[in-house]
């Protein structure tokens, strides 16, 4: 079943987590933290990890998330945890992976699987979706 929403990105914090041991490459890697409000068929707060090799000025980089979500999916209250990755070449999002995780289910949501995506639309609407199985 495919459940959509949209969602706004909050208290985007930068820190000063590295790697160890630090090794220099053309695109320096960073670790962020930051939560997201969900609404739609998907509604709830989301806790998100966030590292990425990513050069600004060009736009160009590859991100992985590890995100942490409390709420409801289609009417199911319950928790679970997600991940996704792309690559942007500053036009673009290619090499896309997301996946729900197996076993992070709560409550409504215990046995929730599955995948899903991103987008961004034209206006700056992010837009996110699953395609579920297990609810």
């Amino acid at each position: 079943m495919r459940v959509s929403g949209t969602f706004k990105v909050n208290n985007f914090k930068p820190t000063e987590l590295k790697p160890v041991p630090e090794v220099t490459t053309a695109l320096p890697v960073g670790v962020t933290t930051f939560d997201k409000s969900y609404h739609g068929e998907i509604e709830g707060r989301l806790a998100t990890l966030f590292v990425a090799a990513f050069d600004p000025a060009k736009g160009q980089g590859t991100y992985v998330a590890m995100e942490s979500f409390e709420g409801t999916l289609a009417g199911k209250k319950g928790a679970f945890n997600f991940v996704h990755s792309a690559a942007t070449s500053g036009k673009n999002h290619v090499n896309e992976f997301f996946a729900i995780v197996a076993g992070s289910g709560l409550g409504e949501l215990a046995n929730v699987s599955g995948t899903g995506g991103l987008a961004v639309d034209a206006d700056g609407t992010h837009r996110i979706w699953f395609d579920t199985e297990g609810i």
